[in-house]
């Protein structure tokens, strides 16, 4: 008898040992695969149970959370909507996260280590800490401005401060209330449908997924190789280029949309947008210089973040000449989104230095307590401080005597460069009007700010689309309203 105890214990002990290795398989290295099987709703349960953190802009918050007694009990809410939409994104029970919502929700869901004083009690307790808040750089009289002055029309503006990186403005339209999406009812279902399903696309964010090509706003790129290659030298010199010019191993004759580009010097080329002269000065530079210069502005970069990936901007290392001419001026396949063009406009007007741009300026707790910062990358430089100043001379012009006049700001120096590019089969689409711009007090070096306007539907007949036209306006009203 005393042995069958025996093995009845031994076997109980093997028991109870199988038992805790099973719960320490489950609990420790299983654990995360059980809170994300879908079928786990715990998780869910426990993420709505409480308040979500804030986004803020200029200090204030423009989102918020209301109790809707169910189950997925507190659902986002949200200030102007529409115009903070490309900032904050959507945060819904049913589609998920997007943007700052996605990006930072750690922090705004409370799950985040920062926010706890002590992580492994929490977790050990179950415990989960207030949701924190996340300040943006955005200002909201610059946002505002943006949003109100592309009125509804399709296109984006991405403003920065040229020093620092702060994105001050980012406006993608036409927009969407992404308040339509929080909750779980058939009211969600019913918007997300719509919203996917409109022609115009409002959940695009046109201003950091949609590339297009920048047009003859590129040619601030050629530019910068021309003179840093020493190709150029002297602003003013003639250029051996005639009007029109046949493109290299082909019949095809460039011509250009103004009069007077015929053997004129860079100045004249950049302030009448001579086509024929920058794309013979690509061909002058080179693929492998072009592409290197782009490459410096931010162009070909996969790893963009604000946090929330950005479209790389491409330019293309592997073309023949006559591709090349093109590409110089904007077209065939150079294609870049609006933070990357405001990117070019704020290193030319920070003497030639790029510092990345950022949108999260810090994190805290639900107390106002700072747990951290937002990525930030170092500052590079792009081209010598020589050739920024040489073509900020040159954007100042287009301003102040060019096609860019309706930036100009009294009591300010505006630099500009106008686009207007060509897209669609045969080029049949309507124009893209392009415009980067930047401005500082007349008595000082210091760039307040740089942007970069795109209007996709812009209005007029094709031949009167420009970008001075219809993105110019745009911009000045995004800068005055810096500036204020």
């Amino acid at each position: 008898m005393t042995r069958g105890i025996r093995h009845t214990a031994v076997f109980s002990f093997l028991l109870l040992a199988a038992l805790l290795v099973n719960a320490v398989r489950v609990q420790v290295f299983e654990a995360d695969d059980y809170t994300a099987n879908p079928a786990n709703r715990r998780d869910v349960i426990a993420r709505y149970a409480q308040p979500r953190g804030a986004v803020l802009v200029g200090g204030r918050p423009v989102t918020g959370s209301r109790d809707s007694g169910g189950r997925l009990r507190y659902e986002r809410t949200y200030t102007d909507g529409p115009l903070y939409a490309p900032v904050t994104g959507y945060a819904s029970q049913t589609y998920g996260t997007s943007l700052l919502e996605r990006t930072e929700d750690g922090v705004l869901a409370g799950t985040d280590d920062r926010l706890a004083g002590f992580p492994w009690w929490d977790r050990l307790i179950r415990r989960r800490p207030p949701g924190g808040r996340v300040e943006t750089t955005v200002d909201p009289a610059m946002q505002r401005a943006a949003y109100r002055a592309l009125a509804g029309r399709k296109g984006a503006v991405v403003a920065v401060e040229p020093r620092s990186g702060r994105v001050l403005a980012l406006v993608s339209s036409p927009s969407y209330d992404p308040g339509v999406l929080s909750g779980n009812g058939r009211s969600v279902t019913a918007a997300w449908r719509r919203l996917n399903g409109a022609a115009d696309r409002p959940m695009l964010n046109r201003a950091l997924r949609q590339t297009y090509p920048p047009g003859s706003t590129f040619k601030v790129v050629t530019a910068a190789a021309a003179l840093e290659t020493g190709l150029v030298k002297d602003l003013d010199a003639p250029l051996d280029v005639p009007d029109p010019y046949t493109l290299p191993g082909t019949r095809t004759r460039l011509g250009n949309p103004s009069e007077g580009c015929e053997h004129v010097g860079l100045r004249e080329a950049f302030r009448l947008s001579c086509n024929t002269v920058f794309a013979r000065l690509g061909v002058g530079v080179g693929v492998r210089a072009m592409a290197e210069t782009a490459r410096r502005f931010g162009f070909n970069d996969a790893g963009l973040r604000l946090p929330s990936p950005v479209a790389p901007s491409t330019f293309d290392t592997g073309m023949d000449p006559a591709q090349l001419a093109m590409s110089a001026i904007g077209q065939y396949d150079t294609a870049a989104t609006p933070l990357q063009m405001a990117m070019v406009a704020a290193a030319v007007a920070n003497d030639g230095q790029l510092t990345p741009p950022y949108l999260v300026e810090r994190v805290t707790d639900a107390h106002g307590v700072t747990v951290g910062t937002g990525a930030r990358g170092p500052t590079r430089q792009v081209m010598s401080p020589a050739t920024a100043q040489q073509l900020q001379e040159l954007m100042a012009e287009v301003v102040e005597h060019g096609s860019g006049h309706t930036a100009a700001i009294e009591g300010f120096t505006v630099g500009g460069k106008t686009g207007t590019a060509q897209h669609g089969v045969r080029n049949e689409g309507a124009p893209y009007a392009w415009f980067l711009a930047w401005v500082r007090e007349r008595e000082s070096r210091e760039p307040v700010a740089a942007v970069a306007v795109v209007v996709e539907d812009a209005e007029g007949v094709r031949e009167d689309i420009s970008g001075g036209g219809s993105a110019g306006p745009v911009a000045r009203a995004v800068l005055a309203a810096g500036l204020r």
